[in-house]
């Protein structure tokens, strides 16, 4: 394996796949685009690892940055909470 320790790897893997699940599985958007970020960080380190740093830069910007702001964002705008409607 190019430029990391098998046993890292795994463990940057296996926390890679458990923030992707918490992203998918919780019901808070804000904790989960925070989900989704680590999930984009920690795939980042696993191209960094596995000597792909081109790949690391662009998962860092478009993954990390650009996706979950976007999120965080279009919750904030949108309220995050639903108005009743008085008849």
């Amino acid at each position: 394996m190019p430029g990391g320790d098998p046993v890292i790897v795994l463990v940057i893997g296996l926390a890679t796949v458990a923030m992707a699940l918490i992203a998918v599985v919780q019901k808070n958007l804000i904790r989960a685009v925070i989900a989704f970020a680590g999930s984009s960080i920690c795939l980042a380190i696993l191209f960094f690892l596995l000597a792909s740093p081109y790949a690391a830069v662009l998962e860092l910007v478009v993954g990390g940055g650009l996706v979950a702001v976007l999120f965080l964002v279009a919750l904030i705008l949108s309220g995050g909470e639903e108005e009743k409607v008085r008849a």
